[in-house]
């Protein structure tokens, strides 16, 4: 790290892709067998500001307090990694970009203590440093809100309680914080995941539109906004808020696929499509029900064989989907000589 100009900083959130809910960055999990300890995340990277083309390849490693290599990980934008069986004791979880440790992350914990998540979010910026012939950018851990102690520690027990469930207890501290201190956007953002959970859509919409104005250059509070609004069937809003994060990020697979199912759900179909497999491409792997998208799509229009063939993309994704036999049998039914020609559009 002695050759890097600037400090490194864990982030502090993160997306979390899974039913519109979105999680705390840091909770607890039990072990798997009560003795050895997962230590896992999630793995973003703002990639806007990043130069070239093509999947960019993280390294994610354990050290032990020594420093000895424990175990390595490669890791896509928007992939977890994931540690099986870390005895008790001190550790280091490092990521290297292009042969460069970014940042390092220091891990503490003992039986029978939970295993601990910890997401790792991290954004490419310009490098002022750079020499003629070196990268014009770097990446580095996305900087986060330097509150006061006392709010920090609400922060810190507003995340635990939501890790507890405890939806009502995390709105009340995040409460106090944003009072004490309206600039703290990522205390709005927590407070609408916390609106969100106890049901209360309204609130959470104003709470993400008040991170906005916090943080207008930030992604997050733009993809929060636009699942509360799908949620609330406010499709036209919901449109409008995946667009701007667009606008800031336009490799967001996440807000690509988003978009497309507001076109959808707004019966413009058309417009669906291509988002639809712009997010298969950036994300071909946990974008996959894009697929599944499509094929209803196509099969409402009558297009069959096209449905047929997302139908089968998804499978060759997705092997152990649950109701793989439907599929199969549609597929079947539909798919012509013909159609296995036909290529899904990247």
């Amino acid at each position: 790290m002695s050759g890097y100009p600037r400090i490194f900083r864990n982030a502090l959130f993160a997306l979390a892709f899974a039913g519109c809910l979105l999680g705390l960055n840091t909770h607890v999990a039990k072990g798997q067998n009560g003795r050895g300890h997962t230590v896992f995340g999630d793995f973003k990277v703002d990639e806007s500001q990043a130069t070239g083309t093509g999947a960019r390849i993280y390294q994610v490693i354990l050290y032990n307090v020594v420093g000895n290599l424990i175990d390595r990980q490669s890791v896509t934008n928007n992939g977890r990694y994931r540690f099986f069986d870390v005895p008790d004791g001190e550790y280091a979880i490092a990521v290297e970009s292009e042969g460069a440790e970014v940042t390092r992350i220091q891990l503490r914990f003992s039986y029978p203590e939970t295993d601990v998540r910890r997401d790792i979010s991290l954004e490419w910026k310009s490098d002022p440093t750079k020499t003629r012939n070196g990268p014009p950018a770097t990446v580095a851990p996305m900087p986060t809100y330097q509150r006061s102690t006392v709010n920090q520690e609400s922060f810190d027990k507003a995340e635990k309680a939501a890790a507890a469930k405890q939806h009502a207890e995390a709105a009340k501290l995040l409460t106090a914080i944003v009072d004490a201190d309206p600039k703290d956007y990522e205390a709005w953002i927590e407070l609408g995941n916390a609106y969100f959970n106890l049901g209360k859509l309204k609130d959470a919409e104003k709470v993400y539109l008040r991170a906005i104005d916090e943080k207008p250059s930030l992604v997050l509070p733009f993809l929060s906004l636009g699942k509360i609004r799908m949620a609330d069937k406010n499709y036209e809003g919901s449109v409008d808020a995946f667009s701007q994060a667009l606008k800031l990020q336009p490799t967001n697979a996440e807000a690509d696929y988003f978009l497309g199912e507001a076109y959808l759900q707004l019966k413009k179909g058309s417009k669906a499509v291509g988002y639809l497999y712009e997010a298969l491409r950036l994300e071909p792997i946990k974008m996959a029900e894009a697929h599944l998208r499509l094929a209803a799509l196509y099969n409402g229009a009558g297009l069959k064989d096209k449905a047929a063939a997302e139908y089968e993309a998804f499978l060759k994704k997705k092997p152990d989907y649950p109701d793989r036999k439907k599929l199969e049998q549609y597929i079947a039914a539909n798919k012509t000589k013909k159609d296995s020609m036909i290529e899904v559009p990247r």
